[in-house]
């Protein structure tokens, strides 16, 4: 089964044949939104969307990891979303725990980011406050796009040393040993990013929900049911209000359902 669900419809249209998503129709539902006017001249407007995973039941991993409750249309959505972004921002822990790779080129996206003015691959933007990262992994030794490291300015001046050594840019993004979302955000919109996206892990996505900095949700609900206490795909402590987010789009494939959510 495959569907579109648009919500300027009153009707949802249902699209023939049981194929599954193209790449290319996947770009399209997925495009960044056009850039907003300044706010200060200068200074381009970001986007931030983040790309999650739960199953019925609220989790977003399984034994630690998201892969257990993902699937193929999941995964060409991952990579779409990641050959339309300028920089994807992770969390440090998620690197070690899913074990991150550089992003590569894809011939199906080289038009794309061509045309956007963007280069082959995006960048990998880790925040860390401790820059406790093995700089041995291909993340630093062999990227396409130097990896972005967003750490705070007490941050241990040889581990900086280190990181810059083996080809990372150290970005300052908090006065303390912490890193303030707001500033990151705006960092790597200076470095050119405007088109963000993040994959976690939730304590990251929690902190930039309560920053009030994330613009767009793209969620995909597993029809799976795991119990126990795994994470949501947000974590820490609540805001005061809850903020409300719009439904743009809705696909489902394989019972799978793909949402894409933006600020109200």
């Amino acid at each position: 089964m495959r569907r579109l669900f648009p919500v300027t419809d009153q009707t949802p249209a249902t699209l023939p044949g049981d194929r599954e998503w193209s790449l290319d129709e996947l770009a399209e539902a997925y495009a960044y939104p056009e850039p907003a006017p300044e706010p200060v001249p200068g200074e381009p407007r970001p986007w931030l969307r983040a790309n999650m995973v739960s199953t019925l039941d609220g989790a977003a991993q399984h034994d630690g990891r998201s892969q257990p409750i993902s699937t193929a249309a999941d995964m060409r959505i991952f990579g779409t979303l990641r050959g339309l972004a300028d920089v994807v921002v992770v969390g440090a822990e998620t690197v070690r725990q899913e074990g991150y790779r550089p992003a590569r080129a894809r011939t199906e996206f080289a038009a794309r980011r061509e045309a956007a003015g963007q280069g082959p691959a995006p960048a990998i933007a880790v925040v860390t406050a401790s820059l406790d990262l093995d700089l041995a992994l291909p993340l630093f030794t062999s990227p396409l796009v130097p990896t972005v490291l967003l750490t705070g300015a007490a941050a241990a001046p040889d581990r900086v040393a280190a990181a810059e050594k083996a080809g990372a840019r150290v970005v300052i993004a908090g006065d303390g040993t912490g890193v303030d979302p707001a500033r990151a955000v705006r960092a790597l919109a200076e470095l050119g990013h405007t088109r963000l996206l993040t994959e976690g892990g939730p304590r990251m996505l929690g902190q930039f929900v309560a920053a009030g900095v994330l613009d767009e949700l793209c969620l995909t609900v597993s029809p799976m049911l795991t119990a126990g206490d795994a994470q949501r795909i947000a974590g820490g402590p609540s805001i005061p209000v809850p903020q409300r987010f719009a439904l743009v789009s809705l696909l489902e494939e394989g019972g799978f359902l793909f949402g894409r959510y933006t600020r109200s």
